[in-house]
């Protein structure tokens, strides 16, 4: 298991945990990001990070992909 920002770039990966604390995975859940999906990672813009999840690109900060892990 890794954050998703060390994982390779158009790679899919499958969601295994989600971190931080309630308020923040409520946050991330409702954008898509809920363990057992699938998601990749488009490109990193300083330091953050562009990702497809559920056939939808987000937009997400380097803080909140750290606390998902793949």
């Amino acid at each position: 298991m890794m954050p998703l920002t060390l994982a390779n770039r158009d790679e899919e990966n499958i969601i295994k945990k989600i971190g931080g604390n309630p308020e923040v995975k409520k946050h991330l859940e409702d954008m898509g990001f809920v363990v057992g999906t699938p998601v990749k990672i488009i490109s990193e813009i300083s330091g953050n990070v562009i990702v497809s999840v559920k056939e939808v690109r987000v937009a997400i900060s380097r803080e909140m992909a750290i606390k998902i892990m793949v």
